[in-house]
């Protein structure tokens, strides 16, 4: 009997083990959003307050990042980066010029290594807002190559090397650029619920994005965005015809929640 207590209680602490290593990502973003609310109404200045009432009689947007940047799945007039700067330009009262630097297929590894060569520093430099999607090619080219088991058996290894590109990308965004705001776009889950993967992405998703808001926590300059509020597989409208990436109804749906987040969090 006691040998069969001792497994049981083993097997007690495994499941206890992999729920808290599940479910506890998500409650580290739930707990960070929250302190960004709490910070945000004792403070009285957000986003859109200092851009609105900055001298400056226009703002310039720049976008990097992969094909969500550069509006796959949607008509060039429906992209995210357009759409955005247009609402926020509304919102302002400013104009605000915009430019996208969307390549599709990139990988945050390729996006750091261009980065760092200087390929878009003056963008960079004379920019206001910075928007940032990046990482989900990291996934998916693994995935493509070597099978999507082989990607989530190889999650954390992706993951700490997608944290440090970003780090180093956004080191050297702030070294160029200090009065620059970031926004950093969540990695969403867009499939369907009866997917065979739908549960293990919607599990392994969390841990990745709670890096994002540990980092903008860190730092003074980034916001991030909470795509998966909008792209998820239980609002298909909002999902383009390969499923994947966002539709124009999509596009828009960010463009909200980022001028949300503008609206919202404080400077």
């Amino acid at each position: 009997m006691k040998a069969i207590a001792s497994i049981l209680s083993l097997i007690a602490a495994c499941m206890a083990g992999i729920a808290i290593w599940v479910y506890y990502p998500q409650y580290q973003i739930n707990q960070l959003k929250d302190e960004k609310h709490t910070l945000a109404s004792e403070q009285s200045e957000t986003y859109i307050d200092y851009f609105r009432d900055s001298e400056k009689t226009e703002l310039r947007h720049v976008a990097l990042g992969d094909s969500i940047i550069k509006g796959y799945g949607a008509n060039p007039k429906e992209n995210l980066v357009k759409t955005f700067s247009e609402s926020l330009e509304k919102d302002i009262r400013k104009k605000v010029l915009f430019q996208n630097e969307g390549i599709n297929e990139i990988t945050s590894s390729e996006l750091n290594a261009l980065v760092q060569s200087g390929k878009f520093d003056r963008q960079i430099q004379s920019a206001d807002i910075i928007t940032l999607n990046i990482g989900g090619n990291d996934i998916l080219r693994l995935g493509f190559e070597e099978g999507f088991y082989e990607a989530i058996r190889s999650f954390d290894t992706l993951q700490t090397e997608f944290n440090g590109n970003l780090s180093e990308i956004l080191n050297r965004v702030h070294t160029l650029n200090p009065e620059a705001t970031v926004l950093l776009l969540e990695l969403y889950n867009p499939l369907d619920q009866k997917a065979d993967l739908y549960t293990v992405a919607d599990k392994f998703l969390p841990k990745w994005n709670v890096k994002l808001y540990q980092l903008a926590e860190e730092l003074d300059y980034a916001v991030v965005v909470d795509t998966t509020a909008v792209i998820n597989g239980e609002q298909p409208q909002n999902l383009s015809y390969d499923g994947v990436h966002p539709s124009g109804l999509g596009y828009s749906a960010i463009a909200e929640q980022m001028l949300n987040e503008l609206e919202t969090n404080t400077r």
